[in-house]
């Protein structure tokens, strides 16, 4: 599933990132990586930025970056928990 269709408030798992060195960069910088676990805390009004949580910061990012995201839901599912 890629992150820009994972429910509210479900947490998850990235398990990939589809793209170049490019925009795995970027999200590196706002300190999103492969094995990190996020989720959705809200979602712009006409198709604007997501806006994620991940390692208790919150992080906006676009829906086209967000569908390069390729996300696994995490067992328990308890999206204030820590990993």
């Amino acid at each position: 599933m890629n992150l820009d269709r994972l429910p509210k408030e479900t947490r998850a798992r990235i398990v990939a990132i589809e793209g170049g060195h490019g925009i795995q960069s970027r999200l590196a910088q706002m300190g999103i990586h492969i094995g990190d676990h996020v989720s959705v805390d809200s979602r712009g009004a006409f198709r604007g930025p997501i806006l994620l949580a991940v390692h208790g910061a919150q992080v906006a990012i676009g829906r086209g970056v967000a569908r390069r995201i390729v996300v696994e839901i995490a067992k328990g599912n308890n999206a204030g928990s820590s990993p």
